[in-house]
């Protein structure tokens, strides 16, 4: 190979430049590969954040709910024992106006046997009396 000629040296600058443009290229390509992966990744992370800014909302609204009809069970629960306090207070008032009638009525009943019984006895002595008077 020692017979073997030389490539000139405007082609070995050539291929240099080749090698170097290939090089330069390959940069450019891997630099842009590089900002559209940065850019995609980017991009993924801003829907993953808005994904999950998503989700969070609807799980906050749906706890926010949650809290609200507790609440409101709470306050309905209230009320209802209040209304049940007020109706037992009632109740135990209508119980004690019956028993005072149920009472006054024995009382009149009681009255009335003794009118019945005091009439009997009045019957008893007038015609007592009027056998005394007549002999």
């Amino acid at each position: 190979m020692a017979g073997a000629k030389q490539p000139p040296a405007s082609g070995k600058q050539d291929l240099e430049e080749a090698l170097l443009q290939i090089a330069q290229q390959h940069h450019h390509q891997s630099l842009r590969h590089r900002q559209q992966t940065e850019r995609a990744k980017k991009d993924a992370l801003r829907s993953a954040v808005r994904v999950a800014d998503v989700l969070v909302d609807t799980v906050d609204g749906e706890a926010h709910k949650l809290f609200v009809n507790e609440k409101r069970i709470e306050l309905e629960a209230r009320a209802l024992l209040s209304a049940v306090t007020r109706y037992r207070k009632q109740t135990d008032q209508w119980l004690a106006a019956t028993n005072e009638i149920n009472s006054a009525l024995k009382e009149i009943g009681d009255f009335e046997n003794w009118m019945k019984i005091m009439d009997f006895e009045c019957k008893g002595i007038n015609a007592a009396i009027r056998n005394i008077h007549q002999s």
